[in-house]
C-alpha cells in the first residue's frame, strides 16, 4: 500500500510538473519599475520633463540596480524560449567553418592574414615570409591577449614599412579607448612604450620609427595628432595639429604609394587636408587648401600629382587634379566632371591604373581607367542588386585590385580583379557548412512609394518554398538611413535561421543614406530628417499591400541611428508591427543634442540639427522617439544596448524603457537587456554575439508561435 501511495505521489508530481513547465510561458513576471524623479527645463518657453534623467548616473548603485532588474527579467520573460534559443544557436555554428583562414595579402615579401581556431573567440594575426609554403609566424593572438578579460576590441594594427615593427592598439572596456604597444617582430619582444587614450587613426613614418597618432577629447572627439618616436617618452612627443573647433574631427593616412602622408580634418560637411612626405616625418605639415563651408574633399597622390574628390559645386562629387608643387585650388583641373545620375564615392591610385568607385541607380559599380591608353572599362556583376568592398591592395605597382562581392543569395566572395586583361580570379568565397543552395532562394528589389511621391528600393529575400504571397509570411525589415551611409545587401549564414522557418528579410533603403545619391542623403538629414521614418513606414505599408506579410507577421528593426528610425516610427504607427528590434537606439535626442559634452553630439548638429536654435529645437522635438512617448498601445518590444558604449549613452534605451513601461497601455512584452561589459558593436567575442543573435530570433519567432 505504501508502495502505491508513493507511486500515485510521484506520478501526481510528475503530472504536475509537467502542467508547469506547459503553462511556463503563461508566467506572469512583474516588470521593473523605475522611480520618478523630474528634471525640469524649459527652452523656447518650452517645459520640458525628463522624470529619468537620474539614470545617467552609472556610478550611482540605484543605477545599476535598476539595469540589473531589468536583465533579471528579460530572463525570466524568455526562460521558456531557452531551449529554442540554444537549437538557434547550435545551428548557426553548425553552419560556420569555425577554424578559417581569410585570403593572404601580399605586402612587399610577406604574406599577411589572420585566422580562426574552433572554440576560440578571437582572431590570430600571422604572416608568412617569401611564399605561402613558409613557416607560419603569429604577430598577434587575440586570444592570449584577451586571457582573463570580458572585453577586448582591436583598433590599430599597423606593420612599419620595413616589416620589423608592428604598432597595435587594444580597447579592454567597449569605451573605444586604445592603449597602444610596439612589438619588435625580429625578436618578439614590446617596447616600452606605452600610449593611452588613442582613437584608430594612426600612421608610420618611412623611417621605421616615427608614426603618429589621434587622440580623443574628453566628448571622444580625435582632436590632436601626435608625432612619436619609438623609445622616447610619450609626455613629450610633439603636437603637429590641434583641432579647436568642437565640430571638426581629424585623423591621420598615407597615400598608397607611400610617399605622403595625410592631416584629415573635418566636419560632416566641411573639410580640409595637410600634407608631408613620408620620408621626412620630422618636417612641417602643409596646407592644401583651407576649409570653406560645406565644401568637402579627400586627396590622394601618384607621379607628382595630387587627385581630389570634392563636393564644391558638385552635389554627386567630381574629380580634380593638381601638381604636387601647385596644391592651391586655383590650379585645380577636373577630371571627371559632376553627374546628376551618378555618386563619385571614391578613387583608387595605383601606378599605372585608377579604380574609379560610383554608385547608380542603388547600385554600387566599379570603372577602371588604363593611364597608358586613357581608356574606361566597367567591371561586370552577375546580379543586378549585390553589394562589394575593396579589401587591401597594398601592391601600388601591381595590375590586381581585390575586391570582395556579395548578394542577399551569395556569400562573401574574394575576387583578385586583372585590371590589364580584364580577368578576375576568385580566391575564396565563404563556406556555409551543412549545405546552402542559393538556388532554393530568391531575392528581388521593389520599390515602395513614399507619400510625397518618393519610390524607396526595397531590398528583399525569401525561401521560395515557404513563400505564401498571401500575407501569412512573418517579414524582418532593417533600416538605417542616417549619416550618408548606405545600407546594401549582404549575404548572413545567420540569416538562414529565420528564413528557413519561413520569414522574409528586408531592407528599406530610405533616405538619409546615399543609395540613391548625395540627395538622398540631403533629403533625410536636418529640417527633412522625418522624410527617413515616413519612407520606410510607406515600405512597411507596401510590404503588406503586396502580401508579403501582414501587421501581425511585420517585425522592424535597427541599429543606433536605425534605433531612432524604429523608435520614431513605433511612436508614429504603433499598430504596423507586431514587434521592434531598437539596439544600442538612439533615442533621447534632445537630451543628447543638448548636452555639448557628451560624444559626438557638437559633431552632430551637422547632421540633426542645433537644438538651441528654435527652428530645429521644434523640429527635433517633434520626432524624439523618448520625448514622444504617449498613453498608447505599442508593438512587443526589444530593445539592447550597452553599458560602456560611448556613441550612444546607455541611459538612453534605458530612460525610453522607462518611459514607455510607464506609458504603454497593452499588455505587449517590453524588454530591455544591457551587456555590462561592451562598447557600441555589443560583446565582443564571436561565440557569445552569435548566442546574442539567438536570442532575438527566439524572441521574435516565439511571437509568430514558431518554436522550433
Amino acid at each position: 500500500m505504501k508502495r502505491k501511495q508513493i507511486l500515485q505521489s510521484t506520478i501526481l508530481l510528475l503530472v504536475l510538473g509537467l502542467l508547469l513547465a506547459s503553462c511556463a510561458k503563461q508566467v506572469q513576471v512583474d516588470p521593473p519599475v523605475a522611480k520618478i524623479d523630474p528634471k525640469v527645463d524649459t527652452l523656447f518657453g518650452q517645459v520640458m520633463v525628463d522624470d529619468y534623467h537620474w539614470l545617467r548616473d552609472k556610478e550611482n548603485p540605484e543605477v545599476i540596480s535598476y539595469l540589473e532588474a531589468e536583465n533579471a527579467y528579460t530572463d525570466a520573460v524568455m526562460e521558456h524560449t531557452k531551449d529554442f534559443e540554444q537549437k538557434l544557436y547550435d545551428e548557426m555554428l553548425a553552419r560556420i567553418k569555425e577554424t578559417d583562414l581569410s585570403v593572404p595579402v601580399k605586402n612587399g615579401d610577406y604574406y599577411y592574414y589572420s585566422r580562426t581556431e574552433e572554440g576560440k573567440d578571437y582572431s590570430i594575426y600571422c604572416r608568412k615570409h617569401g611564399s605561402l609554403e613558409a613557416d607560419e609566424e603569429v604577430l598577434l593572438d587575440m586570444n592570449q591577449l584577451a586571457e582573463g578579460r570580458e572585453f577586448i576590441s582591436l583598433g590599430i594594427y599597423d606593420v612599419s614599412p620595413n616589416h620589423k615593427l608592428l604598432a597595435y592598439g587594444l580597447d579592454t572596456a567597449g569605451n573605444e579607448r586604445y592603449t597602444l604597444r610596439v612589438k619588435n617582430l625580429e625578436t618578439g619582444e614590446l617596447y616600452p612604450d606605452v600610449l593611452v587614450n588613442l582613437g584608430t587613426s594612426f600612421e608610420w613614418g618611412n623611417d621605421n620609427k616615427t608614426f603618429f597618432y589621434a587622440i580623443n577629447d574628453d566628448a571622444w572627439r580625435p582632436f590632436k595628432i601626435f608625432r612619436h618616436t619609438l623609445g622616447g617618452d610619450p609626455a613629450k612627443d610633439a603636437l603637429v595639429y590641434h583641432e579647436e573647433d568642437e565640430a571638426f574631427f581629424t585623423g591621420i593616412y598615407k597615400s598608397k604609394d607611400e610617399k605622403y602622408l595625410f592631416i584629415y580634418v573635418g566636419s560632416k560637411t566641411t573639410s580640409e587636408i595637410h600634407y608631408l612626405k613620408a620620408d621626412k616625418p620630422t618636417g612641417k605639415f602643409r596646407l592644401v587648401a583651407k576649409r570653406t563651408q560645406d565644401v568637402r574633399y579627400q586627396l590622394e597622390h601618384r607621379d607628382g600629382v595630387f587627385y581630389i574628390v570634392t563636393d564644391e559645386n558638385a552635389l554627386n562629387f567630381k574629380l580634380m587634379q593638381t601638381s604636387v608643387s601647385k596644391p592651391q585650388k586655383k590650379y585645380w583641373k577636373e577630371v571627371i566632371g559632376h553627374r546628376d545620375d551618378v555618386l563619385l564615392s571614391d578613387v583608387e591610385l595605383f601606378k599605372n591604373f585608377m579604380v574609379i568607385y560610383e554608385r547608380q541607380n542603388g547600385v554600387k559599380t566599379i570603372r577602371i581607367r588604363d593611364f597608358a591608353t586613357d581608356k574606361i572599362h566597367q567591371v561586370e556583376f552577375p546580379e543586378p542588386v549585390y553589394d562589394y568592398w575593396t579589401s587591401s591592395n597594398p601592391d601600388f605597382n601591381g595590375d590586381i585590385v581585390r575586391f570582395t562581392y556579395t548578394s542577399l543569395v551569395t556569400p562573401r566572395s574574394v575576387y583578385d580583379y586583372n585590371m590589364k586583361t580584364h580577368e578576375r580570379e576568385l580566391k575564396k568565397q565563404q563556406e556555409v557548412l551543412g549545405g546552402y543552395n542559393a538556388d532554393e532562394y530568391q531575392s528581388e528589389r521593389i520599390f515602395a512609394t513614399a507619400e510625397d511621391g518618393t519610390k524607396v528600393p526595397v531590398s528583399l529575400v525569401y525561401k521560395k518554398d515557404m513563400m505564401k504571397k498571401d500575407g501569412s509570411n512573418p517579414l524582418y525589415l532593417y533600416g538605417y538611413g542616417a549619416y550618408g551611409a548606405s545600407w546594401d545587401v549582404y549575404f548572413s549564414s545567420n540569416r538562414l535561421s529565420i528564413l528557413n522557418r519561413g520569414f522574409v528579410f528586408a531592407i528599406a533603403h530610405i533616405r538619409g543614406g546615399k543609395e540613391m545619391g548625395r540627395q538622398w542623403y540631403e533629403d533625410g538629414k536636418m529640417l527633412h530628417k522625418k522624410n527617413s521614418f515616413t519612407d520606410f513606414i510607406a515600405c512597411a505599408e507596401h510590404l503588406i499591400a503586396e502580401k508579403y506579410t501582414s501587421s501581425d507577421g511585420l517585425v522592424i528593426a535597427g541599429g543606433s541611428a536605425g534605433g531612432l528610425l524604429v523608435g520614431a516610427c513605433a511612436n508614429m504607427r504603433p499598430d504596423l508591427y507586431k514587434a521592434v528590434i531598437a539596439e544600442v537606439p538612439f533615442v533621447d535626442l534632445m537630451n543628447t543634442m543638448l548636452d555639448p559634452s557628451l560624444p559626438l553630439t557638437v559633431i552632430e548638429y551637422e547632421e540633426w540639427g542645433n537644438p538651441n536654435e528654435e527652428k530645429y529645437f521644434n523640429y527635433m522635438l517633434s520626432y524624439s522617439p523618448y520625448d514622444n512617448v504617449k498613453a498608447q498601445a505599442y508593438p512587443n518590444m526589444l530593445i539592447t544596448t550597452s553599458l560602456n558604449d560611448t556613441r550612444v549613452q546607455y541611459w538612453e534605451p534605458a530612460k525610453w524603457t522607462a518611459k514607455l513601461r510607464a506609458n504603454k497601455t497593452d499588455d505587449n512584452l517590453l524588454l530591455f537587456k544591457i551587456k555590462m561589459v561592451a562598447g557600441h558593436g555589443g560583446v565582443s567575442g564571436r561565440y557569445e554575439r552569435w548566442h546574442d543573435l539567438a536570442f532575438e530570433y527566439a524572441f521574435i519567432m516565439d511571437l509568430m508561435g514558431i518554436t522550433e
